[in-house]
C-alpha cells in the first residue's frame, strides 16, 4: 500500500512538469515569432511624396506612431483602406506598404492659393477665398497676399473683401506662375487692383490683368539675371507687340 501511495503522489508532479514544459514551449514560440515580426518587418525605408508644409521627418512622425510604429505589418493593418485625416494643411495621407521594410506615404495637401497676415497669425485661404487653416509659420511656395481690405477673419469662411473677383485673379496668377515655374513670395494689389509680385528684394510690376500670360512668361528668362539684386522690374506695358521691359535698381 505504501508503494502504491507513493506512485500516486508522484503523478501530479509529472503533470506539473509537463505543463511547465508546454508553457515554456509556447513562450519560446511566441518570443521567436515576435522576434521575427519585429526584425523582418522593421521599416528601414520610408518614401514621402506630396509634402510641402511639413518635412518628411514630420510626416513620418505623424504616421509611424505607437510601440509598433516602425513595423510594416502593423502599419499595413492600421492603415488598410484608410487614410489619415485631421492634420492641419493636409486633406489626407495614404500609407502603402511596398515590402516588408519599405513604406510609401503620399500626402495630399489642401489647395492653398495664398495667405494674409492677421492678428499675428498667417491665415491661409483656398482658391475661393475660404480660410482653411491658420498658422504661426509660413509655408514655402504659398505667397503672401497684401492689399486686401477686410476687418475680420473667420476660419472656414470666405475672406470678407469687397471684390470677390480678386480670388479668381489670384488663382489665375498662381496657375501661370506654376506653369512657368516662377513662384513668388508675395502678391500685392494696389487700390486699383494692379498687381506687384515679390521675389526677395525684387519687385515685379505686372499692372493690370491684361496680357498677363505674355508678361509672366518673360520671368523665367529675366529673374535669373536679377538674383542678389534689389530693385523694380517693370512689365506693366509689356505686350506681344510692344516688348517693354525695364529694371530700376534700389527701389
Amino acid at each position: 500500500m505504501e508503494k502504491q501511495y507513493s506512485a500516486i503522489t508522484k503523478m501530479p508532479d509529472v503533470r506539473v512538469k509537463i505543463r511547465i514544459i508546454i508553457a515554456l514551449g509556447i513562450i519560446n514560440v511566441f518570443l521567436a515569432v515576435s522576434y521575427f515580426m519585429l526584425t523582418h518587418y522593421a521599416v528601414k525605408t520610408v518614401q514621402v511624396d506630396g509634402n510641402k508644409h511639413y518635412s518628411a521627418e514630420e510626416i513620418k512622425a505623424m504616421v509611424m506612431t505607437g510601440f509598433f510604429g516602425d513595423n510594416s505589418l502593423y502599419l499595413s493593418l492600421k492603415y488598410k483602406n484608410k487614410g489619415i485625416e485631421g492634420v492641419p494643411f493636409v486633406e489626407t495621407m495614404d500609407v502603402v506598404v511596398q515590402s516588408n521594410d519599405t513604406i510609401r506615404i503620399t500626402v495630399y495637401e489642401k489647395a492653398l492659393a495664398g495667405y494674409v497676415q492677421y492678428l499675428g497669425r498667417y491665415m491661409y485661404f483656398d482658391n475661393e477665398g475660404v480660410v482653411v487653416e491658420t498658422s504661426k509659420v509660413t509655408t514655402k511656395g504659398i505667397p503672401q497676399v497684401t492689399g486686401l481690405d477686410f476687418d475680420h477673419v473667420v476660419l472656414h469662411e470666405k475672406l470678407p473683401v469687397e471684390n470677390d473677383q480678386i480670388f479668381q485673379n489670384i488663382l489665375t496668377i498662381t496657375k501661370l506662375l506654376n506653369k512657368y515655374d516662377v513662384l513668388c513670395d508675395r502678391i500685392q494689389f494696389d487700390s486699383s487692383y494692379n498687381v506687384i509680385l515679390g521675389y526677395n528684394a525684387v519687385k515685379v510690376k505686372i499692372g493690370a490683368m491684361e496680357n498677363l500670360d505674355e508678361k509672366l512668361m518673360q520671368l523665367p528668362q529675366i529673374l535669373p539675371s536679377l538674383v542678389g539684386e534689389r530693385g523694380t522690374l517693370d512689365l506693366q506695358n509689356y505686350t506681344a507687340d510692344r516688348k517693354s521691359v525695364s529694371f530700376e535698381r534700389g527701389k
